[in-house]
């Protein structure tokens, strides 16, 4: 049943003109754009080609909570409450349909790099950048399942807006965290953003991920899955 659920939510997502020009081409472009101004270094084109596919997943990760804050105006939360899926269940459907959504984005950034800046990595860095990238969004996706569950459909766009703003620039993804103040290098550190980046940035640069980059991430991860779970019991109650 959760994989038809899977399914149904994959399909109406990429079927939807908006994520694809925000959630797959706004990244490209972007990330075009600012390796083009100037600069011809190729370590930085490297650089910020991990730093905009994983800013692509990040925004394709939180646009599911878009999803869910839609269809429990229309009701279809109820239609779900009735069915033999547990509350867990349902977050696991919508966090695999997340981890489903954000491969595109991840991908069409990396196609970028290599077929239009002439990035050059191994075969293996290349598919190692996208699992890494792809394993690393799953905390996004659970915030913005959360922030579905949690607030109406207009307050989650908006929401989300600033979390996927927020994170990115405060997290490194836009920009080197090398440029930021001491303070709010820090404070970067310790975001989910910084050390998912991190996670693409060692495997381009030809090493595995440090165990702390790794840590952070499962810590955010649990701490949005129990918000995401909560959220959902908390509007099968109020729907």
């Amino acid at each position: 049943m959760i994989i038809d659920y899977v399914k149904l939510e994959v399909r109406r997502t990429l079927r939807d003109t908006g994520f694809v020009v925000f959630g797959i081409g706004m990244p490209v472009l972007m990330y075009l754009l600012f390796t083009n101004l100037g600069t011809s270094d190729s370590r930085w084109k490297t650089a910020s080609m991990v730093g905009m596919a994983a800013y692509g997943a990040l925004g394709s990760a939180l646009s599911v909570g878009n999803g869910v804050a839609e269809d429990k105006s229309i009701g279809w939360l109820r239609q779900l409450r009735i069915t033999p899926m547990s509350p867990r269940q349902v977050v696991a459907g919508r966090a695999l349909t997340g981890s489903v959504i954000v491969l595109p984005s991840i991908a069409a950034v990396l196609a970028a790099g290599g077929l239009v800046n002439g990035v050059r990595m191994e075969a293996w860095q290349w598919a190692a950048v996208a699992v890494t990238l792809w394993l690393g969004a799953l905390p996004f996706t659970l915030l913005g399942i959360g922030n579905g569950y949690r607030l109406t459909a207009q307050a989650t766009g908006v929401v989300n807006v600033a979390c996927n703003l927020g994170l990115a620039v405060v997290g490194g993804l836009w920009f080197p965290v090398a440029l930021f103040p001491d303070w709010l290098r820090a404070v970067s550190a310790y975001t989910p953003t910084n050390r998912f980046a991190e996670l693409g940035v060692a495997v381009s640069d030809g090493h595995a991920p440090g165990i702390l980059a790794v840590i952070v991430l499962a810590v955010w991860a649990l701490l949005f899955g129990a918000y995401a779970v909560a959220s959902y019991r908390r509007a099968a109650t109020t729907v």
